[in-house]
């Protein structure tokens, strides 16, 4: 099986759809501020996609935990 590096592109946005949204809820819902619950979401918005790809790229090439090899 060949895993694309899009694919790890797709799960990052869509990972990143949900964590955003979720974070932004928790931050205005402790904050009580629409306005830094937003600002909280922005900033996430850009900075963790670019920080979960290269860790799942690492794990992918360096980290060989939970993989086996499938005789055929």
């Amino acid at each position: 099986m060949i895993v694309e590096k899009r694919r790890h592109i797709a799960k990052t946005i869509s990972y990143r759809i949900i964590s955003t949204l979720v974070g932004f809820l928790i931050i205005w819902w402790v904050s009580g501020s629409i306005k830094i619950g937003t600002a909280f979401g922005l900033v996430e918005l850009v900075y963790k996609p670019i920080q979960y790809y290269i860790h799942e790229r690492i794990w992918y090439r360096y980290i060989k935990y939970g993989l086996k090899n499938r005789d055929l």
